[in-house]
Protein backbone atom coordinates (compact mmCIF):
# COMPACT_ATOMS: atom_id res chain seq x y z
CA UNK A 1 0.00 0.00 0.00
CA UNK A 2 1.02 3.56 -0.39
CA UNK A 3 1.58 5.84 2.48
CA UNK A 4 -0.87 8.43 1.94
CA UNK A 5 -0.31 9.50 5.47
CA UNK A 6 1.41 9.47 7.89
CA UNK A 7 1.41 7.08 11.28
CA UNK A 8 -1.36 8.42 12.70
CA UNK A 9 -4.63 8.58 10.08
CA UNK A 10 -6.77 11.61 10.19
CA UNK A 11 -9.90 9.70 9.92
CA UNK A 12 -10.92 6.27 10.79
CA UNK A 13 -14.34 4.47 9.76
CA UNK A 14 -15.00 1.56 11.86
CA UNK A 15 -17.54 -1.53 11.94
CA UNK A 16 -19.51 -0.73 8.55
CA UNK A 17 -20.04 -2.66 5.45
CA UNK A 18 -18.25 -2.05 2.65
CA UNK A 19 -20.16 -1.35 -0.84
CA UNK A 20 -17.22 -0.19 -3.03
CA UNK A 21 -18.99 0.53 -6.05
CA UNK A 22 -17.64 -1.78 -8.49
CA UNK A 23 -20.83 -4.21 -8.26
CA UNK A 24 -18.82 -6.91 -6.17
CA UNK A 25 -20.54 -8.32 -3.03
CA UNK A 26 -19.74 -6.13 0.12
CA UNK A 27 -17.61 -7.22 2.81
CA UNK A 28 -16.97 -6.13 6.07
CA UNK A 29 -13.76 -3.68 6.64
CA UNK A 30 -12.58 -1.18 8.45
CA UNK A 31 -11.60 2.90 5.84
CA UNK A 32 -8.84 5.12 6.95
CA UNK A 33 -8.09 8.24 5.84
CA UNK A 34 -5.29 10.17 5.63
CA UNK A 35 -5.50 13.85 4.24
CA UNK A 36 -7.73 13.33 1.22
CA UNK A 37 -6.99 10.41 0.44
CA UNK A 38 -8.18 6.61 1.48
CA UNK A 39 -5.32 5.32 2.88
CA UNK A 40 -5.87 1.76 4.04
CA UNK A 41 -8.90 -0.62 4.03
CA UNK A 42 -9.06 -4.08 6.60
CA UNK A 43 -7.78 -3.95 10.11
CA UNK A 44 -7.15 -0.46 11.45
CA UNK A 45 -7.25 -1.35 15.14
CA UNK A 46 -3.25 -0.84 15.54
CA UNK A 47 -3.52 2.56 13.58
CA UNK A 48 -4.63 5.52 15.98
CA UNK A 49 -6.93 8.27 14.20
CA UNK A 50 -7.78 12.03 14.95
CA UNK A 51 -11.37 10.64 14.54
CA UNK A 52 -13.13 7.75 14.29
CA UNK A 53 -16.86 7.00 12.90
CA UNK A 54 -18.57 4.15 14.40
CA UNK A 55 -20.40 3.00 10.92
CA UNK A 56 -21.96 -0.51 13.01
CA UNK A 57 -25.13 -1.45 11.20
CA UNK A 58 -24.20 0.93 8.31
CA UNK A 59 -22.73 0.92 4.66
CA UNK A 60 -20.16 2.72 3.43
CA UNK A 61 -20.13 3.40 -0.55
CA UNK A 62 -18.30 5.60 -2.49
CA UNK A 63 -19.80 9.62 -2.60
CA UNK A 64 -22.53 9.18 -5.40
CA UNK A 65 -21.93 11.21 -8.42
CA UNK A 66 -25.48 13.13 -10.00
CA UNK A 67 -24.48 13.04 -13.45
CA UNK A 68 -27.13 16.07 -14.13
CA UNK A 69 -27.27 18.99 -12.53
CA UNK A 70 -29.17 22.19 -13.15
CA UNK A 71 -26.72 23.81 -9.94
CA UNK A 72 -24.41 26.09 -12.12
CA UNK A 73 -25.61 29.28 -10.10
CA UNK A 74 -27.37 28.20 -7.17
CA UNK A 75 -23.84 27.01 -5.88
CA UNK A 76 -21.96 30.60 -6.33
CA UNK A 77 -25.23 31.45 -4.24
CA UNK A 78 -25.09 29.15 -1.75
CA UNK A 79 -22.19 26.57 -1.72
CA UNK A 80 -23.24 24.73 1.12
CA UNK A 81 -25.91 22.84 -1.28
CA UNK A 82 -27.56 21.05 1.21
CA UNK A 83 -29.87 19.36 -1.12
CA UNK A 84 -27.52 17.66 -2.94
CA UNK A 85 -24.89 16.80 -0.32
CA UNK A 86 -27.25 15.51 2.18
CA UNK A 87 -28.34 12.72 -0.70
CA UNK A 88 -25.17 11.53 -0.03
CA UNK A 89 -23.81 13.40 -3.57
CA UNK A 90 -20.47 13.90 -3.55
CA UNK A 91 -20.09 15.23 -7.34
CA UNK A 92 -21.98 16.74 -9.68
CA UNK A 93 -21.92 17.39 -13.58
CA UNK A 94 -22.70 21.00 -14.52
CA UNK A 95 -23.22 22.53 -17.70
CA UNK A 96 -26.09 20.16 -18.56
CA UNK A 97 -27.98 20.62 -21.33
CA UNK A 98 -25.88 23.52 -23.04
CA UNK A 99 -27.41 25.84 -20.93
CA UNK A 100 -24.12 27.34 -18.40
CA UNK A 101 -21.98 30.18 -18.50
CA UNK A 102 -18.54 29.42 -20.22
CA UNK A 103 -17.31 30.64 -22.18
CA UNK A 104 -18.55 33.93 -22.67
CA UNK A 105 -17.74 37.15 -22.50
CA UNK A 106 -18.49 39.55 -19.68
CA UNK A 107 -21.77 41.45 -21.51
CA UNK A 108 -22.51 37.61 -23.34
CA UNK A 109 -23.04 36.17 -19.70
CA UNK A 110 -25.08 39.14 -18.51
CA UNK A 111 -26.88 37.56 -21.18
CA UNK A 112 -27.03 34.05 -20.58
CA UNK A 113 -27.54 34.83 -16.88
CA UNK A 114 -30.89 36.67 -17.63
CA UNK A 115 -32.00 33.86 -19.97
CA UNK A 116 -31.48 31.51 -18.08
CA UNK A 117 -32.51 32.56 -14.72
CA UNK A 118 -35.77 30.56 -14.65
CA UNK A 119 -33.75 27.22 -14.24
CA UNK A 120 -30.58 28.60 -12.62
CA UNK A 121 -31.60 31.60 -10.47
CA UNK A 122 -29.37 35.07 -10.70
CA UNK A 123 -25.85 34.51 -9.90
CA UNK A 124 -23.09 37.23 -9.44
CA UNK A 125 -23.49 39.22 -12.24
CA UNK A 126 -19.56 40.53 -12.26
CA UNK A 127 -17.94 36.85 -12.53
CA UNK A 128 -15.48 35.73 -15.56
CA UNK A 129 -16.50 32.99 -17.45
CA UNK A 130 -14.22 33.59 -20.41
CA UNK A 131 -12.92 30.24 -20.10
CA UNK A 132 -13.64 27.11 -18.41
CA UNK A 133 -10.65 27.59 -16.35
CA UNK A 134 -12.20 31.37 -14.85
CA UNK A 135 -15.56 29.00 -15.07
CA UNK A 136 -13.86 26.04 -12.52
CA UNK A 137 -12.39 28.58 -10.15
CA UNK A 138 -15.38 29.83 -9.13
CA UNK A 139 -15.89 26.12 -7.71
CA UNK A 140 -12.85 24.88 -6.24
CA UNK A 141 -12.32 25.23 -3.10
CA UNK A 142 -15.73 27.46 -2.58
CA UNK A 143 -18.27 24.47 -2.53
CA UNK A 144 -19.49 21.78 -0.62
CA UNK A 145 -19.44 19.37 -3.55
CA UNK A 146 -17.05 18.32 -6.54
CA UNK A 147 -18.40 19.73 -9.88
CA UNK A 148 -17.17 18.87 -13.52
CA UNK A 149 -18.42 20.68 -16.84
CA UNK A 150 -18.70 19.83 -20.34
CA UNK A 151 -18.51 22.83 -22.27
CA UNK A 152 -21.99 24.39 -22.71
CA UNK A 153 -22.95 24.11 -26.56
CA UNK A 154 -25.04 27.15 -26.01
CA UNK A 155 -22.25 29.48 -24.90
CA UNK A 156 -20.21 28.69 -27.81
CA UNK A 157 -22.99 29.54 -29.82
CA UNK A 158 -23.50 33.05 -28.03
CA UNK A 159 -20.04 33.92 -28.06
CA UNK A 160 -19.29 33.38 -31.49
CA UNK A 161 -22.99 33.90 -33.80
CA UNK A 162 -24.77 35.41 -30.91
CA UNK A 163 -28.38 35.10 -29.30
CA UNK A 164 -29.84 34.52 -33.36
CA UNK A 165 -30.95 32.14 -35.66
CA UNK A 166 -27.64 31.77 -37.52
CA UNK A 167 -25.74 29.25 -38.90
CA UNK A 168 -22.61 28.08 -37.13
CA UNK A 169 -20.35 27.65 -40.11
CA UNK A 170 -16.86 29.00 -41.63
CA UNK A 171 -14.95 31.13 -39.60
CA UNK A 172 -17.70 31.05 -36.56
CA UNK A 173 -17.49 27.16 -36.84
CA UNK A 174 -13.97 27.09 -36.55
CA UNK A 175 -14.03 29.73 -33.58
CA UNK A 176 -16.71 27.44 -32.21
CA UNK A 177 -14.56 24.19 -32.31
CA UNK A 178 -11.04 26.10 -30.86
CA UNK A 179 -13.26 27.26 -28.17
CA UNK A 180 -14.33 23.97 -27.92
CA UNK A 181 -10.36 22.66 -27.85
CA UNK A 182 -9.22 25.37 -25.15
CA UNK A 183 -11.77 24.31 -22.95
CA UNK A 184 -11.47 20.91 -23.20
CA UNK A 185 -7.67 21.40 -22.59
CA UNK A 186 -8.93 23.56 -19.67
CA UNK A 187 -11.10 20.38 -17.78
CA UNK A 188 -13.82 19.96 -19.31
CA UNK A 189 -15.20 16.62 -19.83
CA UNK A 190 -17.04 16.67 -22.90
CA UNK A 191 -19.52 19.27 -24.87
CA UNK A 192 -23.49 19.09 -23.60
CA UNK A 193 -26.28 20.35 -25.73
CA UNK A 194 -30.10 20.80 -25.26
CA UNK A 195 -31.85 20.43 -28.06
CA UNK A 196 -35.18 21.43 -26.79
CA UNK A 197 -33.62 24.87 -25.45
CA UNK A 198 -32.15 28.07 -27.27
CA UNK A 199 -29.80 29.05 -28.52
CA UNK A 200 -28.88 25.04 -29.08
CA UNK A 201 -31.59 24.16 -31.33
CA UNK A 202 -30.70 26.54 -33.95
CA UNK A 203 -28.00 24.19 -34.94
CA UNK A 204 -28.28 21.58 -37.05
CA UNK A 205 -26.74 17.82 -37.19
CA UNK A 206 -23.41 19.32 -39.15
CA UNK A 207 -22.53 21.78 -36.80
CA UNK A 208 -22.52 19.28 -34.27
CA UNK A 209 -20.70 16.65 -36.05
CA UNK A 210 -18.13 19.06 -36.62
CA UNK A 211 -17.97 19.93 -32.79
CA UNK A 212 -18.02 16.39 -31.37
CA UNK A 213 -15.07 15.60 -33.72
CA UNK A 214 -13.37 17.71 -31.73
CA UNK A 215 -14.50 16.02 -28.57
CA UNK A 216 -13.61 12.63 -29.88
CA UNK A 217 -10.01 13.95 -29.98
CA UNK A 218 -10.03 14.83 -27.20
CA UNK A 219 -11.86 11.36 -25.89
CA UNK A 220 -14.43 13.53 -24.43
CA UNK A 221 -18.25 12.64 -23.85
CA UNK A 222 -21.42 14.48 -25.97
CA UNK A 223 -24.21 14.84 -23.41
CA UNK A 224 -27.13 15.31 -25.46
CA UNK A 225 -31.07 16.37 -24.31
CA UNK A 226 -32.76 15.28 -27.35
CA UNK A 227 -34.23 17.15 -30.55
CA UNK A 228 -37.99 18.54 -30.46
CA UNK A 229 -37.55 21.85 -31.40
CA UNK A 230 -36.98 22.64 -35.37
CA UNK A 231 -36.54 19.11 -35.83
CA UNK A 232 -36.19 19.56 -39.84
CA UNK A 233 -32.64 20.62 -39.02
CA UNK A 234 -31.69 16.78 -37.35
CA UNK A 235 -31.15 14.02 -38.86
CA UNK A 236 -33.57 12.05 -38.81
CA UNK A 237 -36.18 14.45 -37.62
CA UNK A 238 -34.17 14.53 -34.67
CA UNK A 239 -34.35 12.29 -31.18
CA UNK A 240 -32.59 9.19 -31.27
CA UNK A 241 -31.84 9.02 -34.79
CA UNK A 242 -29.85 12.62 -34.70
CA UNK A 243 -27.82 11.51 -31.94
CA UNK A 244 -26.95 8.48 -33.23
CA UNK A 245 -25.63 9.87 -36.61
CA UNK A 246 -23.64 12.54 -34.46
CA UNK A 247 -21.94 9.37 -32.86
CA UNK A 248 -21.87 7.55 -35.85
CA UNK A 249 -19.79 10.39 -37.66
CA UNK A 250 -17.74 11.84 -35.80
CA UNK A 251 -16.90 8.84 -33.34
CA UNK A 252 -17.62 10.54 -30.14
CA UNK A 253 -18.99 8.53 -27.17
CA UNK A 254 -22.95 9.56 -26.79
CA UNK A 255 -24.49 9.64 -23.39
CA UNK A 256 -28.47 10.23 -23.34
CA UNK A 257 -30.24 12.53 -20.90
CA UNK A 258 -33.39 11.79 -19.47
CA UNK A 259 -33.88 8.49 -20.90
CA UNK A 260 -37.05 6.59 -19.33
CA UNK A 261 -40.66 6.43 -19.83
CA UNK A 262 -43.21 8.86 -19.07
CA UNK A 263 -47.03 8.59 -18.72
CA UNK A 264 -47.75 7.83 -22.25
CA UNK A 265 -45.46 4.71 -22.69
CA UNK A 266 -45.55 3.44 -19.06
CA UNK A 267 -43.82 0.32 -19.27
CA UNK A 268 -42.87 -0.09 -22.62
CA UNK A 269 -38.74 -0.09 -21.87
CA UNK A 270 -37.57 -2.07 -24.66
CA UNK A 271 -39.35 0.20 -27.36
CA UNK A 272 -37.55 3.33 -25.63
CA UNK A 273 -34.44 1.47 -26.20
CA UNK A 274 -34.65 -0.07 -29.41
CA UNK A 275 -32.61 2.38 -31.45
CA UNK A 276 -30.18 2.92 -28.94
CA UNK A 277 -29.20 -0.75 -28.82
CA UNK A 278 -29.41 -1.06 -32.79
CA UNK A 279 -26.75 2.04 -32.46
CA UNK A 280 -24.88 0.64 -29.85
CA UNK A 281 -24.99 -2.86 -31.67
CA UNK A 282 -23.42 -0.75 -34.80
CA UNK A 283 -20.67 0.40 -32.70
CA UNK A 284 -22.02 3.45 -31.06
CA UNK A 285 -20.38 4.09 -27.68
CA UNK A 286 -23.71 4.99 -26.07
CA UNK A 287 -24.87 5.12 -21.85
CA UNK A 288 -27.71 6.57 -20.60
CA UNK A 289 -29.16 8.36 -17.42
CA UNK A 290 -32.60 8.72 -16.08
CA UNK A 291 -34.41 10.35 -12.71
CA UNK A 292 -37.09 8.43 -10.64
CA UNK A 293 -40.07 10.53 -11.02
CA UNK A 294 -42.98 10.50 -13.76
CA UNK A 295 -42.69 14.06 -14.71
CA UNK A 296 -40.09 16.93 -15.26
CA UNK A 297 -38.97 20.41 -14.38
CA UNK A 298 -37.85 23.46 -16.54
CA UNK A 299 -37.93 27.10 -17.49
CA UNK A 300 -41.18 28.48 -18.93
CA UNK A 301 -39.23 30.82 -21.48
CA UNK A 302 -38.67 27.13 -23.31
CA UNK A 303 -42.25 27.53 -24.27
CA UNK A 304 -41.75 30.69 -26.94
CA UNK A 305 -41.59 29.50 -30.29
CA UNK A 306 -38.13 29.30 -31.60
CA UNK A 307 -38.53 32.69 -33.24
CA UNK A 308 -39.77 34.58 -30.53
CA UNK A 309 -36.15 33.53 -28.83
CA UNK A 310 -34.12 34.89 -31.54
CA UNK A 311 -31.84 38.41 -30.12
CA UNK A 312 -31.94 37.10 -26.62
CA UNK A 313 -33.75 38.35 -23.64
CA UNK A 314 -34.46 42.27 -24.83
CA UNK A 315 -35.83 41.08 -27.83
CA UNK A 316 -38.10 38.62 -26.42
CA UNK A 317 -39.38 40.81 -23.60
CA UNK A 318 -39.69 43.47 -26.55
CA UNK A 319 -42.18 41.44 -28.46
CA UNK A 320 -43.97 40.07 -25.60
CA UNK A 321 -44.86 44.02 -25.71
CA UNK A 322 -45.62 44.38 -28.81
CA UNK A 323 -49.63 43.54 -29.74
CA UNK A 324 -48.62 41.97 -33.17
CA UNK A 325 -45.79 39.73 -32.10
CA UNK A 326 -47.74 39.07 -29.08
CA UNK A 327 -50.28 37.59 -30.68
CA UNK A 328 -48.54 35.28 -32.78
CA UNK A 329 -46.58 34.05 -29.50
CA UNK A 330 -50.02 33.50 -27.88
CA UNK A 331 -51.41 31.46 -30.94
CA UNK A 332 -47.99 29.74 -31.14
CA UNK A 333 -48.29 28.41 -27.52
CA UNK A 334 -52.20 27.56 -27.49
CA UNK A 335 -51.48 25.21 -30.63
CA UNK A 336 -49.03 23.06 -29.67
CA UNK A 337 -48.29 20.14 -28.09
CA UNK A 338 -44.89 19.91 -27.35
CA UNK A 339 -45.11 20.93 -24.08
CA UNK A 340 -48.50 21.21 -23.07
CA UNK A 341 -49.57 23.60 -20.19
CA UNK A 342 -52.61 22.27 -18.99
CA UNK A 343 -50.52 20.39 -16.51
CA UNK A 344 -47.77 22.86 -15.81
CA UNK A 345 -47.57 23.76 -11.79
CA UNK A 346 -45.54 27.50 -11.68
CA UNK A 347 -43.03 26.81 -9.31
CA UNK A 348 -40.68 29.76 -9.08
CA UNK A 349 -42.12 33.31 -9.69
CA UNK A 350 -39.67 35.40 -7.15
CA UNK A 351 -40.51 39.37 -8.50
CA UNK A 352 -44.30 39.92 -8.55
CA UNK A 353 -46.15 36.69 -8.76
CA UNK A 354 -45.38 34.71 -5.86
CA UNK A 355 -49.44 33.99 -5.09
CA UNK A 356 -49.44 32.60 -7.94
CA UNK A 357 -47.06 29.79 -6.90
CA UNK A 358 -47.85 26.25 -6.91
CA UNK A 359 -50.90 26.76 -9.30
CA UNK A 360 -51.31 25.59 -12.83
CA UNK A 361 -51.52 27.46 -15.70
CA UNK A 362 -55.15 26.48 -16.20
CA UNK A 363 -55.66 27.51 -12.69
CA UNK A 364 -54.23 30.86 -12.48
CA UNK A 365 -55.82 31.36 -16.48
CA UNK A 366 -59.40 30.91 -14.30
CA UNK A 367 -58.31 33.43 -11.97
CA UNK A 368 -57.11 36.06 -13.71
CA UNK A 369 -59.71 35.55 -16.40
CA UNK A 370 -57.05 35.02 -19.50
CA UNK A 371 -56.40 32.31 -22.10
CA UNK A 372 -53.70 29.90 -21.58
CA UNK A 373 -51.05 31.75 -23.88
CA UNK A 374 -51.61 35.14 -22.23
CA UNK A 375 -50.62 34.03 -18.74
CA UNK A 376 -47.16 32.58 -19.73
CA UNK A 377 -46.85 36.41 -22.14
CA UNK A 378 -47.73 38.67 -18.85
CA UNK A 379 -46.02 36.44 -16.09
CA UNK A 380 -42.50 36.31 -18.44
CA UNK A 381 -43.21 39.76 -18.49
CA UNK A 382 -43.80 40.49 -15.30
CA UNK A 383 -41.17 38.15 -13.90
CA UNK A 384 -38.25 39.06 -16.34
CA UNK A 385 -38.20 35.86 -17.85
CA UNK A 386 -37.68 34.16 -14.02
CA UNK A 387 -40.29 31.58 -13.96
CA UNK A 388 -40.02 27.66 -13.71
CA UNK A 389 -42.68 25.70 -13.68
CA UNK A 390 -43.03 21.19 -13.29
CA UNK A 391 -45.11 18.58 -14.56
CA UNK A 392 -48.40 17.60 -12.34
CA UNK A 393 -47.62 13.82 -11.11
CA UNK A 394 -50.05 11.43 -12.81
CA UNK A 395 -52.98 10.85 -11.36
CA UNK A 396 -52.72 6.95 -11.59
CA UNK A 397 -50.92 5.45 -8.83
CA UNK A 398 -50.82 2.05 -11.12
CA UNK A 399 -49.32 4.49 -13.42
CA UNK A 400 -46.40 5.74 -10.94
CA UNK A 401 -45.81 2.46 -9.88
CA UNK A 402 -45.33 1.62 -13.52
CA UNK A 403 -43.00 4.15 -14.16
CA UNK A 404 -41.15 3.23 -11.04
CA UNK A 405 -40.50 -0.49 -11.61
CA UNK A 406 -39.70 0.82 -15.01
CA UNK A 407 -36.62 2.80 -13.53
CA UNK A 408 -35.25 -0.27 -11.80
CA UNK A 409 -35.35 -2.01 -14.84
CA UNK A 410 -33.70 0.40 -17.20
CA UNK A 411 -30.35 0.88 -14.22
CA UNK A 412 -30.42 -3.38 -14.49
CA UNK A 413 -28.23 -1.94 -17.63
CA UNK A 414 -24.57 -1.31 -17.35
CA UNK A 415 -24.83 1.32 -19.09
CA UNK A 416 -27.15 3.27 -17.13
CA UNK A 417 -26.38 6.29 -14.38
CA UNK A 418 -28.73 8.49 -12.41
CA UNK A 419 -28.79 12.00 -12.97
CA UNK A 420 -31.50 14.14 -10.66
CA UNK A 421 -31.78 17.33 -13.20
CA UNK A 422 -31.92 18.99 -9.85
CA UNK A 423 -33.08 22.52 -9.95
CA UNK A 424 -33.19 23.26 -6.78
CA UNK A 425 -34.43 27.24 -7.00
CA UNK A 426 -37.38 28.58 -5.37
CA UNK A 427 -40.12 28.39 -2.67
CA UNK A 428 -41.29 25.03 -4.23
CA UNK A 429 -38.71 22.74 -6.49
CA UNK A 430 -39.23 19.82 -8.03
CA UNK A 431 -38.94 17.12 -5.50
CA UNK A 432 -35.78 15.20 -6.80
CA UNK A 433 -34.03 17.84 -6.22
CA UNK A 434 -33.71 16.46 -2.70
CA UNK A 435 -34.74 12.83 -3.07
CA UNK A 436 -33.27 11.26 -6.12
CA UNK A 437 -30.51 9.11 -5.17
CA UNK A 438 -32.22 7.87 -1.73
CA UNK A 439 -35.38 7.23 -3.27
CA UNK A 440 -34.08 4.98 -5.69
CA UNK A 441 -31.59 3.29 -3.23
CA UNK A 442 -33.89 3.28 -0.10
CA UNK A 443 -38.23 3.37 -1.49
CA UNK A 444 -37.03 1.77 -4.58
CA UNK A 445 -35.12 -0.79 -3.83
CA UNK A 446 -36.96 -1.88 -1.22
CA UNK A 447 -40.31 -1.89 -2.41
CA UNK A 448 -39.99 -3.26 -5.62
CA UNK A 449 -36.24 -5.29 -5.77
CA UNK A 450 -34.95 -6.71 -8.50
CA UNK A 451 -31.48 -4.49 -8.55
CA UNK A 452 -28.91 -5.77 -5.28
CA UNK A 453 -27.83 -2.70 -3.20
CA UNK A 454 -24.32 -3.79 -5.09
CA UNK A 455 -25.58 -2.85 -8.34
CA UNK A 456 -27.61 0.37 -7.37
CA UNK A 457 -24.68 1.54 -6.08
CA UNK A 458 -22.18 1.38 -8.96
CA UNK A 459 -24.60 2.65 -10.79
CA UNK A 460 -24.54 5.78 -8.88
CA UNK A 461 -20.39 5.65 -8.48
CA UNK A 462 -18.10 3.73 -10.65
CA UNK A 463 -19.93 3.56 -14.03
CA UNK A 464 -20.21 7.69 -13.98
CA UNK A 465 -16.67 8.21 -12.44
CA UNK A 466 -15.19 5.62 -15.43
CA UNK A 467 -17.77 7.55 -18.56
CA UNK A 468 -16.65 10.67 -17.34
CA UNK A 469 -12.99 10.13 -16.48
CA UNK A 470 -13.08 11.39 -13.10
CA UNK A 471 -9.85 9.99 -11.90
CA UNK A 472 -9.57 8.30 -8.42
CA UNK A 473 -13.09 8.28 -7.55
CA UNK A 474 -16.07 5.99 -7.44
CA UNK A 475 -14.55 3.60 -5.78
CA UNK A 476 -14.00 2.15 -2.62
CA UNK A 477 -10.04 1.49 -2.95
CA UNK A 478 -6.76 2.63 -1.73
CA UNK A 479 -5.37 5.60 -3.24
CA UNK A 480 -8.65 6.76 -4.06
CA UNK A 481 -9.77 10.40 -3.16
CA UNK A 482 -12.24 10.03 0.13
CA UNK A 483 -15.51 10.48 -1.31
CA UNK A 484 -17.59 8.70 0.66
CA UNK A 485 -21.30 7.81 1.62
CA UNK A 486 -22.57 6.33 5.04
CA UNK A 487 -26.16 5.59 5.15
CA UNK A 488 -28.38 2.86 6.52
CA UNK A 489 -29.27 0.39 4.29
CA UNK A 490 -32.74 0.13 5.83
CA UNK A 491 -34.15 3.31 6.63
CA UNK A 492 -32.56 5.76 4.11
CA UNK A 493 -35.27 6.83 1.94
CA UNK A 494 -36.43 10.42 0.47
CA UNK A 495 -39.23 12.83 2.14
CA UNK A 496 -38.89 15.08 -0.53
CA UNK A 497 -42.48 15.48 -2.17
CA UNK A 498 -44.18 17.40 -4.63
CA UNK A 499 -45.93 19.75 -2.28
CA UNK A 500 -43.42 19.73 0.16
CA UNK A 501 -40.20 18.98 -1.61
CA UNK A 502 -37.88 21.29 0.70
CA UNK A 503 -37.42 17.61 2.76
CA UNK A 504 -33.77 16.50 3.37
CA UNK A 505 -33.17 12.78 2.39
CA UNK A 506 -33.05 10.31 6.12
CA UNK A 507 -30.77 7.87 6.88
CA UNK A 508 -27.36 8.99 5.42
CA UNK A 509 -25.69 10.52 8.88
CA UNK A 510 -22.05 10.97 6.85
CA UNK A 511 -20.95 12.16 3.99
CA UNK A 512 -17.03 12.96 3.15
CA UNK A 513 -15.57 14.83 0.15
CA UNK A 514 -12.23 14.81 -0.56
CA UNK A 515 -11.28 13.55 3.02
CA UNK A 516 -13.47 16.37 4.80
CA UNK A 517 -16.56 15.99 6.95
CA UNK A 518 -19.32 17.42 5.01
CA UNK A 519 -22.41 15.96 6.64
CA UNK A 520 -21.75 14.61 10.56
CA UNK A 521 -24.60 13.21 12.02
CA UNK A 522 -26.79 14.35 9.56
CA UNK A 523 -26.11 17.83 9.72
CA UNK A 524 -24.13 19.66 7.15
CA UNK A 525 -20.89 20.57 8.78
CA UNK A 526 -19.81 24.04 6.70
CA UNK A 527 -16.45 22.28 5.00
CA UNK A 528 -16.04 23.60 1.26
CA UNK A 529 -13.76 20.70 0.44
CA UNK A 530 -15.46 20.51 -3.19
CA UNK A 531 -12.68 20.04 -6.08
CA UNK A 532 -13.24 21.58 -9.94
CA UNK A 533 -11.92 17.91 -11.25
CA UNK A 534 -11.12 15.62 -12.44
Amino acid sequence: MENYGESMLDIAIKNGTIIDGTGSPSFNADIGISKDRIASIGNISDIPAKKTIDATNLSISPGFIDTHVHCDGILLVDPQHASSLRQGVTTEILGQDGLSYAPLSSENYKIQRRYLSGILGLPPVNLDMSTITAFRSHYHNKVSVNTAYPVSHGALRLETVGFHDHPLTGKHLTNAKSLLKDGLEQGAVGLATGMSYHPNAWSSTEELVELCKVVAEANGIYITHLRDVNTDRGFGGGGVPEALEIGRRSGVKVHFSHTRTNVDNAGQVADVLELIDQGKAEGIDCTLELYPYPTGNSLLVSNLPSWAHDGGPDEIIRRLKNPKTRAKIIESIESSDRRPLNEAILSNMPNHNSKLEGMTVPQISKILSKSLGEVVCDILLEEDLEVTFWGAPPESIHTWRQLSRDALEFLSRPDYMVGSDSIPIGRLPHPRAYGTFPRLLGRFRREFGGISIETMVQRMTEIPAQRFSLNGRGKITEGYFADITIFDPEHIIDTATYDDAKQYAEGIPYVLVNGQIAVDDQKCTGIFAGRAIP
